[in-house]
């Protein structure tokens, strides 16, 4: 068993073995599949969306989650760069028939807050195509609220030296060069610029029909577990285990907009 060993720095958390990760990881997704025997019984519609910074985990938290889960209810959706004809459509045109219908489970591993993120630090988007998705985008939720579908935003942030690391593993590692991307080379180089279109984000489109939660996901394995939990935490379903389950209250935090002054997201 690895043993036991501390972060450094504020707020640290500790490190969990490998097994007792996958003993957690394990009933977590026992919880996931009931969960999913319910959405389908009930004919719901639940939306996941990932998002973060290049490198923050969005990968490995979504193959954990549909690991288990019925293929045919369940989708992971990551969408490539627009089509000329894509770039010519309302903006969330190409989103659209992705949506969740009745019984399904879909997660999007980036989304439509692409406009916000990397189109906005790159230069991808105008000043007015900006300003017009921030606006937009609440009314365009509170659509999908009223039409059913239950969504799940979280935000992935990850320290700078922690994001340096894994994209340097990703670069040497044989097996991750479908992740290299020419956005890659930049992540570091444009780190204030991403942040402050992180803050932006979070402070303009945070609202009480969809709301964001920031994880702390330096730790891969205690981010996976808290984001799983958090998910089973807010969503009622039968046989749901009697005390509840409750992510880590360090590691998973509701967004509120005093955070941005905060050490809590990385600057």
């Amino acid at each position: 068993m690895t043993k036991k060993k501390e972060e450094s720095g504020p707020g640290a958390l500790p490190e969990i073995s490998h097994s007792k990760y996958k003993d957690e990881l394990y009933r977590l997704q026992v919880e996931l599949v009931k969960l999913q025997r319910d959405i389908i019984a009930e004919d719901r519609k639940l939306l996941v969306i990932l998002e973060g910074r290049d490198a923050a985990g969005k990968d490995g938290i979504a193959k954990r989650i549909v690991e288990h889960l019925s293929p045919r209810e369940t989708r992971v959706v990551a969408l490539g760069k627009p089509s000329d004809r894509q770039q010519s459509e309302w903006y969330f045109q190409r989103y659209a028939p992705h949506l969740p219908a009745a019984q399904e489970l879909v997660i999007f591993n980036r989304s439509w807050y692409n406009r916000a993120g990397v189109e906005r630090v790159m230069g991808f988007c105008t000043d007015e195509q900006y300003e017009r998705f921030m606006i937009s985008v609440p009314q365009f939720e509170d659509m999908l609220a009223g039409s059913g579908i239950v969504l799940m935003k979280y935000y992935l942030d990850i320290s700078k030296p922690e994001q340096k690391k894994r994209l340097d593993d990703r670069r040497k590692d044989p097996l991750k060069q479908w992740k290299i991307s020419p956005i890659d080379s930049v992540a570091v180089k444009h780190w204030k610029d991403y942040s402050r279109a992180r803050d932006a984000m979070l402070l303009r489109t945070h609202t009480s029909v969809a709301p964001w939660a920031i994880v702390r996901a330096d730790n891969k394995r205690l981010a996976r577990l808290n984001l799983i939990r958090d998910l089973l935490s807010r969503i009622d379903y039968r046989g749901k285990p009697k005390d509840g389950i409750s992510p880590d209250a360090r590691v998973v935090i509701p967004f509120e907009p005093a955070l941005v002054q905060t050490d809590i997201l990385a600057k």
